[in-house]
């Protein structure tokens, strides 16, 4: 079988990902009866649908229960290891990345299940490390999250995990958090040294992670205008390691022929149908185990300021996503504004993947493959 190139490092200058079609509800936090049921069969569907579209990858979230109110948003989910290597299996090109909350997995585990996963998809995996932040779903593995440390154990984890796919002799690891006897793994990955690594962080901790492991950063843009400037900051913070990083954007798309279609959609499902207590308790655990550079300094005022081109972001709306709302042509565009500010893709929901995708992958690859962004699937 001959390997199938990692879309991540492919020519397309905007990569996109679908995100999240793992969970039920996709990234909205919202109690509209239309949103995403995540049905084994309809995640297949949507997953093989972008495959066949030339999306660049999947990245499913890690969840072990809701954020409760009325919805229950992200209560229903698949474990991401086993869903990547199921659906890799039953796709040909599209990447496919394994999400791993750090404190839950050993190194050895996450390295044998990443082999594995590259091996399943003849080089297509990724590695998406999260070093938690929900004590209430850290509660149900009996594990304690440690706000002030979280990243320093994060970043120990990681360079045992990259020892391991190194190969080499048996080793052992006597660190801080970490003591362990006779370490090795066997298959190693197929894309060497590393599969791509990301990690998701907005806080200037979440960043210095990133900056020292990952190979993508996705933070939170929540100003079109100020793009530029997250991306510089992130390069810069990576080039204190002599790194270089790729920033990405997670989003909420609502694509519509006209944008009045779309504002009035949006505000449906995210104003008048938000789910304000699951909202809250989300807020509330964020707070909980904030870095320390948080509690030190409040959160980073750029990052508070949330603007939108077509109007007011509303309640429902998950914290931290890039809203696109309007037509084809107006999302091309704010992805355009993106791309020339530095950022090289975005992961992208709905709020029904499977009647809404189908509307956005015809109407704007085509123009995103016009203007060069997108190349067109061979």
């Amino acid at each position: 079988m001959i390997k199938v190139p990692n879309p991540m490092l492919g020519p397309n200058r905007f990569k996109l990902g679908l995100f999240n079609a793992n969970c039920d509800g996709g990234f909205t936090i919202s109690k509209a009866p239309e949103r995403w049921r995540a049905g084994w069969d309809d995640i297949v569907k949507i997953c093989v649908m972008a495959d066949e579209a030339g999306v660049d990858f999947i990245l499913p979230v890690a969840k072990w229960k809701g954020f409760g109110g009325e919805a229950n948003v992200l209560g229903h989910s698949f474990e991401t290891l086993t869903h990547s290597a199921a659906i890799g299996a039953l796709t040909k090109r599209i990447g496919l990345f394994i999400t791993v909350h750090a404190p839950l997995l050993t190194p050895a585990f996450a390295a044998k299940a990443l082999a594995t996963l590259d091996h399943v998809t003849h080089g297509r995996a990724g590695l998406n490390i999260v070093c938690g932040w929900n004590q209430d779903e850290f509660d149900v593995h009996g594990v304690t999250i440690d706000g002030d440390r979280r990243y320093e154990q994060g970043l120990e984890w990681f360079q045992i995990l990259s020892k391991l796919l190194q190969g080499g002799p048996e080793f052992d690891w006597n660190g801080e958090f970490y003591k362990l006897r006779g370490l090795t793994t066997d298959p190693l990955c197929l894309q060497q040294p590393l599969p791509p690594i990301m990690s998701a962080g907005s806080s200037a901790d979440g960043r210095d992670f990133a900056a020292q492991c990952a190979d993508m950063l996705f933070t939170n843009v929540p100003v079109l205008e100020r793009a530029a400037e997250i991306v510089t900051r992130a390069q810069d913070h990576a080039a204190r390691y002599g790194r270089r990083i790729d920033v990405f954007a997670s989003s909420h798309i609502v694509c519509r022929p006209t944008r009045k279609e779309a504002e009035d959609f949006y505000h449906y499902f995210a104003e008048t149908m938000a789910d304000r207590s699951a909202l809250a308790n989300m807020l509330r655990n964020k707070a909980a185990t904030a870095s320390p550079d948080t509690k030190q300094h409040g959160p980073d005022p750029s990052l508070m300021k949330r603007e939108r081109r077509g109007g007011p972001f509303h309640p429902g709306t998950f914290p931290g996503a890039y809203m696109f709302v309007g037509t084809p042509d107006d999302i091309v565009e704010e992805m355009a504004i993106l791309e020339r500010a530095g950022l090289r893709g975005a992961a992208i929901t709905f709020l029904d993947y499977l009647a809404d995708m189908p509307y956005f992958l015809a109407e704007v690859l085509p123009r995103l493959e016009r203007l060069g962004l997108r190349g067109k699937v061979q």
